[in-house]
C-alpha cells in the first residue's frame, strides 16, 4: 500500500520515448529526485539479466501487475493505471496506454487483475476498493462504509475462483490514523467483509496461493523491534498461522507464483521501519515448502518496487520497478 510518514505507515501509438513522463493528469504525483529514474524491468528466476520494458523521470511509476493472458503489464502513475506490452521496449515506438478508470484519478500502487483478466481492481484516495473493467469504463465501489472513524481499504489479492478479494484495513490506534493494521477478506461482488486478524502487530500484503488454500502475508507478528516485519501465511478463515521467515532483516510482499512453486517478496535492510522508498533492497525467491531464501536481484527501490503480484503466468518471469539516481 501507498507509504506515509512516519515510516511505518503509507504515502500516499507512436512517439514513445524511453523516458516519457505523464504528469498533471491525476492527482497522486509522487514526484522522483533530481537525476532519478524509474525503471519497469521484467526478471527471471535463474537470475539472468533484468529485460528493461519502460522508463520515467519526473514522476514514479509503481507496482506492476502482469495480465493472466502474459500480454500487458498495468502499472500506476500520477493517479492513472497504465498498460504496456509485456514484450515492449524503450525506442520500439509503443508507448504505454492509459486505462479509463471511470474518473478515479487517485489511484495508489494496490492494484490487481482478476484470474480471467476482464477486471482490475484498484484502491483509491477516498479509502475504498473499485472495480473497473480492464478495457475502461466506470468503476464500481466494492467495500462499506465502516465506522464511527475513518476506515482505508488497500487491496492485495484476489481469490482463485475470483470471488474473495483480500485487504489491508487500516483504523486509528493510539493516536496514530494509520496505527490499526489488519487483514480482511470481501466478496469482490460487494458484500459484508470477515476480519482474519485483530492486532496492534501491523499486517500488510495479503494475496491468495494459487491453490486457495493459503493467504500469504507479512506481520510484525512477534516482533521485539519496531518494523521487523517478516513472513506468514493463515488459511482464509484466518486460522493456521505459521511463521514462513525469521532473518534479520525486513521482509514485506510475499507473492506465491502461479504455479504455487515459488514466493517472491521484498527484503529491507535491518531496522528498517515500513517499506520506505529509495533504500538498497533485494528480491529474494522461498519455497513454500521451506528452506533458506535465495537472492535474486539487488537494486535501489522499494516502496512501489514489488508492492502487488508481477508474476508472468508462466511462473518464470516478474515485473518490478527500481529508481536509480545518476552520479
Amino acid at each position: 500500500m501507498p507509504a506515509q510518514a512516519p515510516a511505518g505507515g503509507r504515502r500516499p501509438a507512436g512517439g514513445y520515448s524511453a523516458r516519457v513522463t505523464i504528469t498533471g493528469a491525476g492527482t497522486n504525483v509522487r514526484p522522483l529526485a533530481p537525476g532519478q529514474r524509474a525503471r519497469l524491468l521484467v526478471g527471471d528466476i535463474d537470475g539472468g539479466r533484468p529485460r528493461l520494458v519502460h522508463e520515467t523521470t519526473g514522476s514514479a511509476l509503481e507496482a506492476p501487475n502482469w495480465s493472466p493472458d502474459g500480454r500487458w503489464l498495468v502499472f500506476n502513475q500520477d493517479g492513472l493505471l497504465l498498460r504496456i506490452p509485456a514484450d515492449a521496449a524503450p525506442g520500439d515506438g509503443v508507448p504505454p496506454e492509459v486505462i479509463d478508470t471511470g474518473g478515479i484519478t487517485d489511484a495508489n500502487n494496490d492494484h490487481v487483475l482478476s484470474p480471467d483478466g476482464a477486471t482490475v481492481y484498484l484502491s483509491a484516495g477516498d479509502g475504498h476498493i473499485h472495480a473497473v473493467p480492464f478495457a475502461g469504463g466506470p468503476a464500481r465501489r466494492v467495500t462499506n462504509d465502516r465506522g464511527p472513524g475513518p476506515f482505508r481499504h488497500f487491496l492485495h489479492g484476489v481469490s482463485p475462483d475470483g470471488l474473495t478479494l483480500s485487504y489491508v484495513g487500516v483504523e486509528p490506534y493510539g493516536g496514530d490514523e494509520w496505527g490499526y493494521r489488519n487483514i480482511f477478506t470481501l466478496p469482490s461482488a460487494g458484500g459484508p467483509d470477515t476480519r482474519l486478524t485483530d492486532s496492534p502487530a501491523p499486517a500488510d500484503g495479503p494475496e491468495f496461493t494459487p491453490d486457495g488454500e493459503w493467504i500469504l502475508f507479512n506481520s510484525e507478528h512477534g516482533a521485539t523491534t519496531p518494523g521487523h516485519a517478516q513472513l506468514f501465511r493463515m488459511r482464509p478463515d484466518g486460522s493456521g498461522l505459521t511463521r514462513l521467515t525469521s532473518d534479520e532483516r525486513v521482509n514485506w510482499f510475499p507473492h506465491p507464483s502461479p504455479d504455487g512453486r515459488h514466493i517472491l517478496y521484498i527484503s529491507f535492510p535491518p531496522g528498517t521501519e515500513g517499506h520506505p522508498a529509495d533504500r538498497d533492497v533485494l528480491l529474494r525467491l522461498l519455497d513454500p515448502a521451506g528452506g533458506a531464501p535465495r537472492d535474486l536481484l539487488a537494486f535501489f527501490g522499494g516502496q512501489g518496487s514489488l508492492n502487488v503480484n508481477s508474476w508472468s503466468p508462466d511462473s518464470r518471469h516478474f515485473a518490478y520497478v527500481d529508481y536509480p539516481v545518476a552520479g
